[in-house]
């Protein structure tokens, strides 16, 4: 029997992130990575189902999940979040049909711009990506490095830093940034990131100039980032690394963009070193960010 493909239930989304991490351990294992994912409850793929639920689907074969693809939308830009297949039944198309069902979903939105990030070493993906118009547009390092090292190395940051809150005011200033540095308002992610607990956000002031935002987690990791000038990525990221490295987390951790080379200077002269390599991939015209740093492939 031919897999089913459907929309995705609430009630589907453990078993899908379990199906996408052991897919993305079979992958970075094969190119001598390691495992890299771990199980994690699916909040923003429930909070994504919610808000919008033509992006996600699932192929379903005997009951049982073989494929799963996510996507989300805010204003002009399309994203796919996920696209994954059981390992064991990779090559029969359950991805190309599952790719399908999400541009369609980027086609009822009226998108402008379609978006992904996927691992570098992910060739047979990208190959699919291309034939839909998704092309190569830059890499995206995963760099880290242990707390106590950028304790002791980190520059005096100029920026001053304020606590984001979720009042009508700050969400605008958050979706006039983004608008600057990504093209597109996520007012309704930074809603998101703000009832989340394990994360905090903090607007970046240069004396009474809002110039960005920056959200650090509990983990140590950081992003996304933003800044309304390329010429404060440096001053923002340092201070970003700051609070990240006046937390408890044994290691310090951002995705950066290959066309960001303040910050990728910063992160190389502090120490931190690149995990694996990443890769935007995006419809003509988009994703030349300057002015950004994501916060996962899922998120971006």
């Amino acid at each position: 029997m031919p897999p089913v493909y459907r929309p995705a239930r609430p009630e589907d989304l453990a078993a899908s992130d379990a199906l996408v991490v052991a897919s993305i351990n079979e992958l970075t294992v094969r190119h001598g990575f390691g495992p890299m994912a771990m199980p994690s409850p699916p909040s923003f793929q429930l909070f994504s189902l919610k808000d919008d639920p033509d992006g996600l689907w699932l192929a379903e074969e005997g009951g049982e999940i073989v494929g799963f693809a996510w996507s989300w939308v805010c204003g002009d830009v399309w994203f796919l979040a996920q696209l994954f297949v059981d390992p064991g039944r990779q090559g029969q198309g359950i991805g190309n049909a599952l790719l399908e069902r999400t541009l369609a979903h980027a086609r009822k939105s009226g998108a402008a711009h379609k978006a992904l990030i996927t691992f570098t070493f992910n060739r047979v993906s990208q190959g699919l990506y291309i034939r839909h118009g998704l092309f190569p547009k830059m890499p995206v390092y995963f760099f880290s490095a242990e707390r106590e090292r950028l304790r002791r190395t980190l520059p005096q940051v100029p920026l001053r830093a304020v606590a984001i809150d979720n009042s009508a005011g700050t969400m605008a200033n958050l979706g006039a940034i983004d608008c600057r540095a990504i093209g597109v308002s996520r007012e309704k992610h930074h809603r998101y990131l703000f009832d989340d607990p394990a994360i905090t956000g903090l607007l970046l002031h240069a004396g009474n100039d809002l110039v960005g935002y920056c959200y650090v987690g509990v983990n140590g990791h950081i992003g996304p980032l933003a800044v309304k000038r390329a010429d404060v990525l440096h001053d923002a990221f340092a201070a970003a690394l700051t609070l990240a490295a006046d937390g408890s987390a044994e290691k310090i951790s951002a995705f950066l963009p290959g066309t960001c080379d303040s910050a990728l200077s910063l992160a190389v002269d502090q120490g931190m070193r690149i995990s694996f390599p990443m890769l935007l991939m995006a419809s003509p015209g988009y994703g030349d960010w300057t002015q950004y740093l994501p916060r996962n492939p899922g998120f971006m």
